[in-house]
């Protein structure tokens, strides 16, 4: 599914206009598919009050619509305008044609009215503004909402619905007016839009729902976000050939661990076990060896020369090198650490030229700490690779401070892959997925029981076990990001968000991957 800017909406619009769906359709589209799913989410709102607070452009007036569909279906609406509508407005003309009762916040004093309709409403209907308002919520709809806002607060129960976007949130940034309301549920209409994905911006917006206003889908092809959803990780996950044998699903290789991580290696090598690498081997410091091949029994392992109990010698680099003829897919850096054999291990490993390097291969934690010390390094990486950086290490690799990566994660993502010319995964709550031609999808969750230790060595290893079974490096990233965050929404869903660990997550993998099987 698409995720659009303010702009591109408008871009769906026009050509949906070409194609004879003029703006008053697609209104009555949204407004109709909007009271669907609102009737939908109360199961039922016959008999039930319900108040839509209607502003000046097309989200008004979409609500507008909403209100004559719920009306005629038995809900008890009243309409509060916040402003004046334009001359002429049929949707506001109908809606007096059927006797809604319409109040005028122009004749509200202190908006008293609104205050007294509170009292009794079941369900509060935010079309004040849609996509276009950027501008600093004032006045009257500025009062408006934190008339609703004080409503929710001494009754919980009252739901808050917002048309399209809560107004305040910026469609694109997910910037929030401090007036927006956090609402229960956001009616998105024909695509969510970008805002909605960005940590403020789901905060306010709760359970979002798309509303097909019957764009056809054709038209947004060329718009080049997406929403990683089951439906399309279902469609890329390997097959699994009945006769199959280990190495039909490919040879993944692991460089990872250092004495004060040991358990990165662990975890990235079970993460892409757990996907379905036929074949997986640990590559870590010759004395760690014995302690993971205890409790790591799946994997095979090439113990490498050290710099010092438990840290890699550049002396190693031949070693890897030499190995790497025999297998499909490489991880290098959960856990290496950053001591100065660590860096030139890597160097010689990635950067410099050799035949035997895979084509595809996954940089993740301490490779790409190391790399980022290595002046323009992706000039010598001539591979396809996908790198994992949480915001910490893409302020590293970038030289920008975390809090723009964090209100820009979409562009910066974007503007990494194409400069470096690599996939780009950029991980925390509603992870990017970008690739170097500007395509990207965007992860539509957040967990908070997956902000603990080790939970990127199984992206890292299940991206790597994608990878391994033949998957293009923007799809296994993005598949990888899936499994990785449904995983977690399963964990929850059993033991809360709540000390969740990465271990927890690894059984439930395969879980994951045969719910989406089941839907093929």
């Amino acid at each position: 599914m698409k995720v659009v800017t303010a702009e591109q909406m408008q871009t769906l619009e026009r050509r949906a206009a070409q194609l004879g769906l003029s703006p008053d359709i697609l209104m009555q589209n949204a407004g109709l598919a909007a009271a669907r799913e609102m009737w939908k989410l109360r199961h039922g709102l016959a008999g039930k009050s319900v108040l839509i607070l209607v502003g000046p452009g097309n989200n008004g007036g979409d609500g507008l619509v909403v209100a004559r569909h719920l009306h005629q279906w038995g809900a008890r609406v009243h309409i509060y305008l916040c402003s004046a509508r334009p001359l002429g407005d049929a949707n506001l003309r109908l809606a007096r044609e059927q006797d809604i009762p319409i109040v005028e916040a122009a004749h509200d004093v202190s908006l008293a009215s609104l205050g007294s309709m509170l009292v009794s409403t079941d369900v509060v209907v935010d079309a004040l503004f849609g996509t276009g308002q950027s501008r600093p919520l004032e006045g009257t709809f500025k009062e408006a909402l934190r008339w609703v806002a004080q409503a929710k607060a001494g009754r919980p129960e009252l739901f808050l619905v917002a048309l399209d976007l809560p107004s305040g949130l910026h469609a694109d940034t997910g910037a929030v007016d401090p007036a927006c309301l956090t609402v229960d549920a956001t009616i998105t209409l024909g695509y969510p839009k970008l805002g909605l994905f960005t940590a403020g911006g789901a905060e306010r917006a709760g359970r979002i729902v798309v509303a097909d206003i019957g764009i056809p889908g054709h038209l947004a092809d060329d718009m080049p976000t997406d929403l990683i959803t089951g439906e399309w990780a279902s469609s890329v996950i390997p097959s699994r050939p009945p006769d199959a044998h280990k190495g039909t699903f490919g040879r993944a290789l692991v460089v990872a661990g250092s004495i004060n991580y040991i358990g990165a290696a662990h975890l990235a090598c079970l993460g892409a076990l757990r996907v379905g690498a036929g074949l997986v081997t640990l590559a870590t410091p010759r004395s760690l060896h014995p302690i993971l091949a205890a409790k790591l029994i799946e994997t095979t392992y090439l113990p490498l020369p050290e710099a010092e109990p438990g840290v890699v010698a550049a002396e190693a680099a031949p070693v890897v090198n030499d190995a790497l003829a025999d297998y499909n897919a490489l991880l290098l850096g959960c856990g290496l650490g950053q001591r100065p054999s660590v860096r030139e291990f890597i160097r010689q490993v990635l950067l410099e030229p050799h035949a035997n390097l895979p084509q595809s291969l996954v940089v993740d934690a301490d490779g790409l700490n190391n790399l980022a010390q290595i002046p323009e390094w992706w000039k010598a990486l001539d591979r396809d690779a996908i790198l994992t950086p949480h915001p910490g290490e893409m302020s590293r690799l970038t030289g920008l401070a975390i809090s723009q990566i964090q209100e820009e994660r979409l562009a910066q993502a974007k503007r990494a892959a194409a400069q470096w010319g690599k996939v780009v995964v950029l991980k925390g709550a509603y992870t990017v997925v970008a690739d170097p031609q500007g395509w990207a999808k965007i992860d539509a969750s957040a967990n908070p029981g997956l902000a603990s230790g080790g939970t990127g060595d199984v992206l890292a290893g299940a991206i790597l076990g994608l990878l391994a079974q033949g998957l293009h490096p923007f799809e296994a990233a993005a598949c990888g990001v899936y499994l990785h965050s449904a995983a977690g929404e399963m964990v929850r869903q059993a033991m809360g968000d709540t000390g969740m660990i990465a271990s927890d997550l690894l059984p439930c993998l395969p879980q994951v991957l045969k719910s989406l099987k089941d839907r093929k």
